[in-house]
């Protein structure tokens, strides 16, 4: 089994999953939970199941982007687990756990064509997003990017493909973006869950990070929000 590690956005959640399916999950929506949440739902999930971290095949975590601070929680916590129980440490690019989650919540209502292309969508505060653009194989054309968001962002890829954008900075290309066939998917929300197959392809292909060197994929550097008149003190 794989223990997986969600906190690149608000959203705290932790998923046991086997090859074939996810065994049991925990979540929440609360902002700024995850140092006080996260390890106590991996208590919760291995205890269910009866599990120790030791009999684990690997811990995966999303690696980035997403929210500085939850993104530091969650690797230190996985780097903690691999570290102290001799376990593989397997990092997720986000925007791929999201391409694997939304292709199989919306599959009964639509039918995919070859020329599709997925474009999982992060709020990277201000006028900024983080984004990537993934065909219907799950291969990335696109590799993960932070861009400030302008009509004609998307100008560079086929007109006659449909594009299909979701997450939590969807909302903000709804606003901009002009171009025809683009479906946007405000409500879809990250999940530990959505981890399994990526995570599993990791394992099967040896795909491990170094646990002494591993940093979550920031993509820009954090901003602090502090005050400038306090910053200036």
């Amino acid at each position: 089994m794989i223990l997986c590690l969600e906190t690149s956005t608000t959203i705290c959640s932790v998923a046991l999953c086997d090859k074939d399916q996810v065994i049991t999950a925990r979540e929440n929506h609360i902002d700024k939970s995850h140092a006080s949440s996260l390890t106590v739902f991996i208590d919760e999930v291995l205890k269910e199941t009866n599990i120790r971290t030791a009999d684990l095949e690997a811990v995966a975590v999303s690696k980035g982007p997403g929210s500085y601070t939850g993104l530091r929680i969650g690797v230190s916590t996985a780097k903690a687990i691999s570290f102290a129980s001799s376990v593989p440490l397997i990092g997720i690019d986000t925007t791929i756990s999201m391409f694997h989650g939304f292709t199989a919540s919306v599959r009964d209502e639509y039918s995919f064509d070859p020329d599709d292309l997925f474009c999982p969508v992060l709020d990277a505060r201000r006028t900024e997003i983080y984004y990537s653009i993934i065909n219907s194989t799950g291969t990335t054309v696109k590799s993960t990017r932070a861009e400030i968001i302008m009509e004609d962002s998307f100008n560079d890829l086929p007109e006659k493909a449909r594009i299909f954008i979701f997450g939590n900075g969807a909302n903000k290309c709804r606003e901009i973006l002009k171009r025809r066939n683009v479906f946007f998917f405000d409500d879809f929300r990250l999940s530990a869950s959505f981890m399994r197959v990526p995570a599993y392809e990791a394992l099967k292909n040896k795909h491990f990070e170094d646990v002494a060197y591993f940093e979550p994929f920031y993509l820009k550097d954090f901003i602090s929000s502090k005050p400038v008149k306090n910053i200036l003190r």
